[in-house]
């Protein structure tokens, strides 16, 4: 059991945690950007440089802060999103895990592309055109490509301008991941093509092309897996 004073010193490092967290949020201070050190932020909530530690170290768990060493404390890429939201680590059959994220895919992306088409900006519109072609560089070099697949839906998410929806990019993350590394996998060629469709629809801005074209790239990619395991 915790003492009275154990449990004191959580609450302050647990208190002090979330008002580094409403100083990130009103300062509106951007992803990667750096935080005030150790001194500054004692001084200013008040309280020892130690609980500031410790808070850090809690922000850190959390996905909210990293720390970069020899450089300072800065916002995190993930802005408090867990590694494996769904703790899909300890499923042992990743196949089928694929097949059922797959439908939260279905649910999911097709809608997220057709916001992106009618969202997107030209500079947004310019990187995604990038990504697409980074994506199918490495398809044809044989290359593993799931880092710019994953930044390329990414991207598109980003496009739609909902706020909530890049905060569901690690589950459809997760069914990419998985995807692409299944054995056999030889759906390179479709790939290429349907990212490019899909591109080509935000870019031109119409919303049901990039929908549609959301919509046959998934299907393919699950007609395939069934092809290649038995559930």
């Amino acid at each position: 059991m915790l003492n009275i004073d154990e449990f004191s010193s959580k609450s302050l490092v647990e208190n002090t945690s979330e008002k580094i967290v409403k100083l990130i949020v009103e300062n509106e201070v951007s992803v990667g950007q750096k935080l005030p050190n150790e001194y500054e932020l004692s001084k200013q909530l008040g309280v020892s440089r130690n609980t500031i530690r410790e808070a850090i170290r809690a922000l850190v768990s959390r996905n909210i802060v990293e720390i970069r060493r020899g450089a300072g404390t800065f916002v995190s890429q993930k802005l408090g999103i867990a590694d494996d939201p769904l703790g899909l680590t300890f499923i042992k059959d990743k196949e089928k895990v694929y097949l059922d994220l797959i439908q939260i895919r279905f649910i999911l992306e097709p809608p997220i592309a057709s916001l992106a088409a009618q969202n997107a900006t030209e500079e947004e519109i310019e990187k995604l055109g990038q990504l697409c072609d980074d994506v199918e560089k490495l398809l044809l070099a044989g290359k593993d490509p799931v880092e710019k697949d994953i930044e390329f839906h990414t991207q598109i998410a980003k496009c739609s301008k909902n706020r909530v929806v890049p905060n569901l990019i690690p589950i459809i993350n997760a069914a990419i991941t998985v995807f692409t590394r299944i054995k056999e996998n030889k759906v390179a060629s479709r790939t290429i093509e349907a990212h490019r469709e899909i591109f080509e629809a935000i870019k031109a801005h119409q919303c049901n092309d990039a929908q549609d074209a959301m919509i046959l790239h998934l299907a393919y990619n699950r007609n395939k897996l069934r092809k290649t395991v038995q559930i």
